[in-house]
């Protein structure tokens, strides 16, 4: 066996510039570690059938539900169960987040828009 490439977060983050793009940098199990910098409000949007991982590496996310909000700082994650409808909105100038979610899943969940992606760029 061949020793497993080692990723940089902060050199993948350095390779792209544009916002709301989710990049690959890394699978397992079916499942996609994906890299975004986000700025403003995304839109409201679900997935129905994948549960979504946010973790924050830079600056803060607020991540608005119908009925509710969580604010997450450098360092913390939160899990978006498969059905809830949610709201990203980057509350710093620009936020760094890593995502971790079932390769098919869409960025854009039920709904699609001039910011859905389609196909990901793997870095």
């Amino acid at each position: 066996m061949s020793v497993p490439p080692v990723v940089n977060l902060n050199a993948k983050f350095g390779l792209f510039h544009e916002h709301w793009s989710p990049k690959v940098v890394a699978a397992l199990n079916g499942q996609q570690v994906k890299l975004a910098k986000i700025s403003g409000e995304f839109q409201w949007h679900w997935h129905e059938h994948e549960d979504e991982l946010f973790f924050v590496v830079r600056g803060t996310l607020r991540l608005k539900f119908r009925d509710g909000e969580a604010v997450l700082n450098e360092g913390e994650l939160l899990v978006v169960p498969r059905g809830v409808e949610h709201l990203p909105v980057a509350e710093t100038e620009e936020t760094w987040i890593m995502m971790f979610e079932p390769a098919s899943t869409l960025n854009t969940g039920n709904v699609t828009s001039e910011r859905t992606v389609a196909q990901l760029e793997r870095l």
